[in-house]
């Protein structure tokens, strides 16, 4: 059961020095998405998959070029971990008018046996009164790490185990955590940034 930090709605759609949708070049690409204004289940799901499959994960690819924690820095760096993706799809959405929180994950770590966290977004959709989580992480296939958008079930990058004591917190909170702005503005590689995000 999701738990709301705040029962305004206006609260998820504030402008933050991180979450800066005012910023140019995401106004840019906002307007990209003004065709599926008519439709706002359309509309949530291009912008969350253009942040899915457009901004790589950072520890997907071969070389990190900038640790990244503004949505707007994410956007024109073109990468970012799994807390600024979900800044640049909160971003994006908050843009459009469309509510949207954050939400923490705490996912197990087989081969190095340790918990780290894990951020995602929590997003109102207006037209069928439901907030609905959605993981912007990017999905690879070598990882076998595919979430989707859906709004009848969940489709995460990290399905819970309970086995291994992983859990999804249930608060929707209207900025990012304090341990995701510091994993980020704290760490200089992709060695410091995993090792920040440890919980």
């Amino acid at each position: 059961m999701l738990q709301l930090e705040s029962d305004k709605i206006e609260d998820y759609l504030q402008e933050t020095e991180i979450i800066n949708f005012s910023n140019q070049s995401i106004q840019k690409i906002s307007k990209q998405f003004d065709k599926y204004s008519h439709d706002e289940i359309l509309l949530v799901k291009h912008i969350y998959e253009y942040v899915r499959d457009n901004i790589s994960h950072s520890f997907d690819i071969p070389e990190l070029k900038k640790v990244t924690c503004i949505a707007s820095d994410v956007l024109e760096n073109g990468e970012g971990i799994c807390f600024a993706k979900a800044h640049l799809l909160a971003a994006l959405l908050r843009s459009k008018n469309i509510p949207t929180g954050f939400t923490y994950q705490k996912v197990y770590d087989e081969e190095d046996k340790c918990f780290f966290l894990h951020g995602l977004n929590t997003v109102y959709l207006k037209s069928i009164n439901k907030w609905i989580r959605l993981d912007a992480r990017g999905n690879n296939k070598k990882k076998n790490i595919k979430a989707e958008f859906s709004i009848d079930h969940e489709i995460l990058a990290y399905p819970v185990r309970k086995e291994f004591g992983e859990d999804l917190f249930p608060v929707v909170s209207i900025n990012p955590d304090i341990r995701a702005i510091n994993c980020l503005k704290q760490s200089l590689n992709r060695e410091q940034v995993y090792n920040n995000a440890k919980i």
